[in-house]
């Protein structure tokens, strides 16, 4: 069994700055992760940061496609993510994440896969909240909240 955790969405924003939303981590901190060490760039290793967990996972970008692709290895054991972008129109795109090769045995595979899905569309709906109406949506601070360390339960 090979499970493939899959989200999807609209974010009424041009391509262009949806795929930087994803590249750049000043960016993606309004949304996703608390810090990114350095922008997405081709056989870039670098880290992100949940500070809010005390968590964080080494990246590995694989391939970047300005404006249609982003290609990363993360987390361990490694799996793959990637991201599609895909114009509709001047003012609209479509968002697609996979993340594929999950280990373990085939209920922890599925396991993660599903949790891996529900973890990307909330990735989604908050780059859609941020990019289209300037909220910092607070979805992933708030996804576990009895996991959050001590410094940032008041802020």
């Amino acid at each position: 069994m090979n499970p493939v955790a899959n989200a999807a969405m609209l974010i009424r924003r041009p391509v262009a700055e949806v795929f930087e939303a994803f590249a750049n981590p000043a960016i993606t901190a309004r949304f996703w992760f608390s810090h990114g060490h350095a922008r997405l760039a081709p056989g870039a290793q670098l880290r992100w940061e949940w500070e809010m967990y005390g968590a964080g996972t080494d990246v590995l970008v694989k391939a970047i496609e300005p404006g249609r692709r982003i290609l990363i290895d993360w987390d361990e054991p490694v799996t793959e993510v990637e991201w599609l972008f895909e114009p509709r129109g001047a003012d609209r795109t479509w968002v697609t994440v996979e993340n594929r090769g999950f280990h373990g045995t085939d209920e922890e595979k599925l396991a993660r896969a599903l949790d891996a899905t529900g973890g990307f569309a909330l990735v989604l709906a908050g780059a859609k909240i941020w990019l289209e109406h300037g909220i910092e949506p607070g979805f992933v601070l708030d996804r576990h909240p009895d996991a959050v360390v001590e410094a940032w339960k008041h802020r």
